[in-house]
């Protein structure tokens, strides 16, 4: 062996997952999964490596920077995927005949972006996507919006708002304005305008897509509108007078707010905010970005919007979609600095002592019961003294102990303790896992 000891470290922008992480981690994707399926979508999953050129020139000049990009052993240029939306525009051309449209589908699966790390953004993260491809109804915009609101409201972080704009309400600006042309540069500058502002937003305009300042302010007047959903589209619908699609999208935002409204989605759930643009460059309509009320500058925890076009790089075949991905962990990173979540470090809710050592088989069959049951629980691997396997189930977070030496085996009993409120009782072993379950489920 050598003496040289290898310095434990992991990569800036990478995390090891202690188990008091996971456990909420692990929750949150359940969550997800549960919401998702009961929208009818189906998961599915594709390789982390694809080709380069599937990758490069779809999410903007600033994502293929970040993307992680090297030469595999085969001399093919691969890249590690930076989203997973792209991958599913790939994996439905190749699979679309097999599948049919629509087809809907979830999949949950991390990815990799060499970007500088901060506060809830890291260089590999997981993303929780649900996608609609196959049809442009204004129906899969709509369910859209209930799948993110549903997901929100289950995962009961207090007070969320999805903000919704429309790719083509702004498109119908530039067109007026006639700077179409020029509408990657202005739009990726105005998805910096939370975050630099509106003096450094018009700099970056005119020095990126070399328009006047007028006609800077003019995008941002539009951004800048408040209000109701009504009065806002009223407003916009002057904007974009003579523009088509700018109408059309006026209209299409109308339709979607008064059917959620409809529906049941609170007003204050709902927002209209004409100045979100979304960075990646494939979206071509209604866009989403959701923001929790009470940790705003955290950023948008749920993001996605239509892109018409992506799947079209792969096939001829006309693949619309639409859909939006949860960012599980700038979610989590947002529970930890609101205090939502718990230090619990293991998943068991029983720590079955172990007194004598010969009576392993017998702590081991009263945990099996306890599991048919539905209730996690371990055995104490050694018969060490008590206190040290409280000790142990208290540093766990394991909220009740089952005790049991000789005596108890005689009367055929069991010790079920407390942990958190310090209280004992005994129990017979016919009606052990009955009080263990009304115990758990009084706490």
């Amino acid at each position: 062996m050598s003496d040289s000891i290898i310095k434990p470290q992991t990569l800036r922008g990478f995390r090891d997952f202690l188990p008091e992480k996971m456990i909420p981690r692990l929750a949150l994707i359940q969550t997800a999964r549960e919401v998702y399926s009961s929208y009818g979508f189906s998961p599915i999953d594709t390789p982390a490596l694809e080709y380069s050129e599937i990758l490069l020139g779809k999410g903007g000049e600033e994502t293929d920077k970040q993307m992680f990009r090297f030469t595999d052993q085969g001399d093919r240029d691969v890249a590690m995927r930076f989203d997973l939306t792209i991958p599913f525009a790939r994996f439905a051309a190749q699979n679309i005949p097999q599948l049919g449209t629509p087809f809907k589908r979830y999949h949950i699966a991390p990815v990799w972006r060499g970007e500088r790390p901060a506060r809830g953004r890291f260089r590999e993260f997981l993303q929780c996507d649900f996608d609609t491809i196959g049809t442009d109804s204004l129906a899969a915009d709509i369910e859209s919006i209930l799948v993110i609101h549903d997901l929100l409201e289950r995962i009961g972080l207090g007070k969320f708002t999805i903000h919704v704009n429309h790719r083509q309400l702004l498109n119908g600006l530039l067109e007026e304005l006639g700077l179409l042309k020029q509408t990657v540069p202005l739009l990726r500058a105005l998805d910096k305008l939370p975050k630099i502002g509106a003096d450094a937003v018009i700099a970056e305009m005119r020095e990126t897509a070399a328009v006047g300042e007028d006609q800077a302010r003019q995008v941002l007047r539009l951004a800048s509108l408040k209000g109701t959903p009504g009065e806002v589209l009223s407003q916009a619908r002057d904007f974009v007078s003579a523009s088509a699609r700018g109408l059309q999208a006026c209209d299409a935002l109308r339709e979607m707010t008064d059917c959620c409204r409809d529906i049941g989605i609170a007003d204050q759930r709902l927002h209209l905010d004409l100045s979100i643009a979304r960075g990646l460059d494939y979206y071509t309509g209604v866009i989403f970005e959701t923001f929790l009320a009470d940790l705003p500058g955290i950023g948008s925890v749920c993001s996605g919007g239509r892109y018409d076009d992506l799947a079209g790089l792969f096939t001829k075949q006309k693949l619309p979609g639409v859909g939006a991905s949860l960012g599980l962990d700038r979610l989590l990173a947002a529970m930890e600095e609101l205090g939502r979540l718990s230090d619990v470090g293991t998943t068991s809710q029983v720590l079955i002592a172990q007194f004598e050592a010969q009576r392993l088989a017998e702590y081991q069959k009263l945990s099996r019961k306890l599991h048919a049951a539905g209730v996690a629980s371990e055995v104490y691997p050694e018969a060490k003294p008590l206190g040290k396997q409280l000790k142990y189930a208290d540093k766990k977070k394991i909220p009740l102990a089952l005790i049991a030496g000789e005596e108890e085996f005689q009367q055929q009993t069991w010790q079920l303790k407390n942990l958190a409120q310090g209280t004992q009782q005994t129990c017979g072993d016919a009606d052990i896992v009955n009080l263990v379950q009304q115990t758990l489920a009084t706490r």
